[in-house]
């Protein structure tokens, strides 16, 4: 067990505690250590965990082109109007060459950049399926524990496996825009499944009304709802020139009021935390399979498969048992 009194462990809790004053270069240091794996990483969830459970974390997802920044920047400007502290979680394809998020904070929210009450951080995927970071959910415990009363994370628009913002949000924002098929293609994605609320942005677009109708009309083909669940809305907004945003944030007020009366804020939050220990655990799992000792366990049981002497679940079974003795 490392030395909760060591210098590390200072340096550590002088870390968090610069960033809870919402020093941005600290929060900015912790969220490298997460996305890193930094061996330090232990020591600061531990000092974040009491500090954690306060922000609403909003998820916004759709296909590339439907103004998913354009809406996550009037959001911004929208909670800001309303004496909230905002992080912002924008995650983007990664660099072939260095790993590191091709886009830019500046670039994406270039209005809110000198605004203290405004944290913007640019993610990379790291090739993850799912446009979502492995990091995620612990970059936005930094943020919760920084004092931002929403995070807002914004992913990346690869398609199909956007779902995955669903487990990592208490609302999910799905955006559309007119005259890109998008509702067909959410049908087709499982989008339709996860989403709390629908946006179709770019509304001043021909198109616009049909898409909206589209929309209406494949929600209405789900399963039945029970008198009292959630029936998620479709908005309509331009968020170039901040029509519909505080629609949006009606919404998405009433979803939190809802999740709030149902309790199933605390149940989705439940599966989260529950998501990221798996996550964890797994990748520490492998770690392990990894190393050569591992690796030489996992060569030793699939040669037996190979000639006929173990099966491959009872293989699994003792590799489980071995690399999680002691």
């Amino acid at each position: 067990m490392a030395d909760r009194g060591g210098p590390a462990a200072a340096g550590v809790r002088e870390l968090v505690a610069a960033a809870r004053r919402g020093q941005p270069r600290a929060v900015a240091r912790l969220i490298s250590l997460v996305e890193n794996a930094a061996p330090q990483l232990r020591a600061v969830m531990a000092e974040l965990a009491p500090h954690t459970g306060g922000a609403r974390v909003i998820g916004l997802t759709g296909s590339p082109g439907v103004g998913k920044s354009t809406c996550t920047s009037a959001l911004v400007g929208a909670y800001r109007r309303a004496g909230l502290r905002v992080g912002v979680l924008a995650v983007d394809p990664s660099s072939p060459f260095s790993g590191g998020a091709l886009l830019g904070d500046r670039v994406r929210m270039s209005e809110h950049a000198l605004d203290p009450g405004v944290y913007v951080r640019s993610m990379a995927t790291r090739g993850h399926l799912g446009g979502l970071a492995w990091a995620v959910p612990q970059a936005v415990r930094v943020l919760d524990a920084a004092g931002c009363e929403v995070v807002l994370v914004e992913t990346v628009g690869v398609g199909q496996s956007e779902v995955d913002i669903a487990a990592q949000a208490d609302s999910t924002v799905v955006l559309l825009a007119p005259g890109m098929g998008d509702g067909v293609q959410a049908a087709k994605a499982g989008i339709l499944e996860v989403g709390d609320l629908f946006v179709v942005n770019k509304a001043d677009r021909d198109g616009a009304g049909t898409t909206v109708r589209e929309v209406r009309y494949m929600l209405g083909l789900g399963a039945p709802r029970a008198p009292g669940d959630w029936r998620p809305p479709v908005v309509r907004t331009v968020a170039a020139r901040g029509e519909g945003v505080d629609e949006l944030v009606a919404a998405l007020d009433k979803h939190h009021g809802w999740l709030t009366e149902h309790d199933e804020l605390t149940a989705r939050r439940t599966r989260r935390a529950a998501r990221e220990v798996e996550t964890i655990a797994l990748t520490a799992l492998r770690a392990r399979l990894a190393a050569p000792a591992g690796d030489h366990r996992l060569a030793g049981l699939a040669d037996r498969v190979r000639r006929g002497q173990l099966d491959p679940y009872a293989a699994a079974d003792t590799l489980v048992e071995e690399l999680t003795a002691g």
